[in-house]
């Protein structure tokens, strides 16, 4: 029933859609919602999301809108995935949005995902951080993998850092890896 209202062409599947996200539903319904809020409902879906991502007490939930945010086909629901990696009171819910920036965003993610390893307080982000690297096209990925492996004073973040380089399968990763056992 959830699928077919919201691929409901009209604006009354959008009100059904928006008192599904309510606080007082159940988180599942919430997190289902959100999905096809971002699959298809455009600009209103966007902006549902966009309210979610704010107001939604659970991180459960507000980590299912940033994947969400990245199916969205309007161009602006990257900003909201940006504010999430940056804002969310959540280390789990920063996380999920810096993996699916990594997934939709490409260059535009960069700085932010580079700028939670060095910043974001908590380890376990920035861990998330080094992998959301690795999954960013190989020009982009693997230049910022090898300068955090070289630069990062986390040695947890330094360590992952190395670990997705050796999963890259890219010659720089190799003769990156060559330069440090020569020394």
């Amino acid at each position: 029933a959830l699928t077919a209202i919201a691929l409901h062409a009209g604006p009354e599947a959008d009100r059904a859609l928006e008192s599904f996200v309510a606080p007082q539903q159940r988180e599942s319904l919430r997190r289902q919602t959100a999905f096809w809020l971002g699959a298809a409902r455009g600009a209103a879906g966007l902006e549902l999301l966009k309210r979610m991502a704010r107001n939604d007490p659970s991180a459960n939930v507000r980590a299912q809108v940033a994947f969400a945010l990245s199916v969205s086909k309007e161009p602006t629901a990257v900003d909201e995935m940006i504010r999430m990696a940056h804002d969310d009171e959540s280390a789990h819910v920063r996380g999920q949005a810096l993996f699916w920036l990594a997934q939709r965003a490409g260059r535009k993610a960069a700085g932010t995902i580079t700028g939670a390893i060095e910043n974001d307080p908590d380890t376990e982000v920035k861990k998330k951080a080094v992998f959301a690297l690795s999954q960013m096209p190989k020009d982009e990925g693997v230049p910022k993998l090898i300068e955090v492996a070289q630069n990062n004073r986390n040695p947890e973040v330094r360590k992952q850092a190395m670990f997705w380089l050796g999963q890259s399968s890219d010659p720089r990763a190799l003769a990156f890896f060559e330069k440090i056992l020569a020394h």
